[in-house]
């Protein structure tokens, strides 16, 4: 008598795969992101700026639109030849606020980048080793961040002069002591879990750990923080540019527009509302999508 065989067909290949696939967690965090509606606004907003920025030299010519003077075209109001109207020297606005974008975009996020770079030495270092290391890093700190953003950028400033590198050197630097207490706070969570003593006990080195186990599981403050701070600097570029101190004209920039086009503004609004209007659209996006990722990388907020 032939025996009967009751073992399982095979499946297809694609059931076999859809049998033991399993979500990875970057497309989850993305899932969950998604859902977050305003995070995603935020998300489009700053993607359009960063493209608009980015497509500048395509859109506009910089030396005969944005730096040339048109005096017979001067504070002329919105139109279909000039959309945001023209300036006091007739330089079309939206050909400026184009460029601007490139200048606080680029100034902002390599400040953002140096202070970042500083905040995981000095805060991975304070965080891992604790003790008297630990003390004197974050009362070093705590000196800087008693004065505020502006006028520790302002001190750099003045001593070194205001130039695009000295700008991005001096607000990375004054918003090093905040990364560091974040980054710091971030490593004293994660520096006693059980693999972290395992890679001690196999003789793995304090700067390897740090690097490539302790900084690694602390990425996601760190990521909010950055979104949130390059919002920030972008306000800080602005704020130095307007009194005089950031991005000299005949350069565009936000804040030295709206400096220019102060003394015009109860005849002529349209000069300081484009560049005013530029910047809170910037910052709204940034400020959306850091609260959309911090709501998204929170394992309290998964469920």
């Amino acid at each position: 008598m032939q025996a009967t065989s009751t073992a399982r067909p095979f499946t297809t290949k694609k059931e076999f795969y859809a049998q033991f696939k399993k979500k990875s967690i970057a497309h989850e965090l993305w899932l969950r992101f998604l859902k977050n509606k305003t995070a995603v606004m935020g998300l489009i907003i700053f993607c359009i700026i960063v493209a608009v920025a980015i497509t500048a030299p395509w859109i506009t010519n910089y030396d005969t639109v944005v730096i040339k003077m048109n005096i017979a075209e001067r504070l002329q109001p919105p139109g279909m030849n000039h959309w945001f109207g023209t300036d006091e020297l007739g330089r079309d606005i939206l050909a400026r606020i184009v460029y601007g974008a490139r200048v606080s975009l680029l100034i902002g996020i390599s400040a953002i980048f140096v202070s970042l770079m500083v905040g995981l030495v000095l805060g991975g270092t304070a965080g891992y080793y604790g003790g008297k290391i630990d003390s004197l890093i974050m009362r070093a700190m705590d000196v800087f961040l008693c004065l505020p953003d502006v006028l520790l950028a302002l001190a750099i400033i003045a001593a070194f002069g205001n130039t695009k590198v000295n700008l991005t050197i001096a607000i990375g630097l004054a918003f090093s002591p905040k990364f560091s207490r974040v980054v710091r706070s971030a490593v004293i969570g994660v520096r006693d879990n059980e693999y972290i003593e395992a890679a001690r006990s196999i003789g793995a080195l304090d700067k390897r750990i740090i690097a490539r186990h302790v900084l690694p599981n602390c990425i996601g403050p760190i990521i909010v923080q950055v979104t949130l701070y390059v919002a920030n600097a972008i306000l800080t570029i602005a704020a130095l540019s307007f009194i005089g101190l950031g991005i000299q004209p005949p350069t565009p920039e936000w804040g030295n527009m709206l400096a220019s086009g102060r003394t015009y503004m109860r005849d002529f609004p349209h000069i300081v509302m484009a560049p005013g209007l530029a910047i809170f659209f910037t910052i709204l996006a940034l400020n959306l999508l850091g609260d959309g990722l911090r709501d998204t990388l929170d394992p309290r907020l998964k469920h």
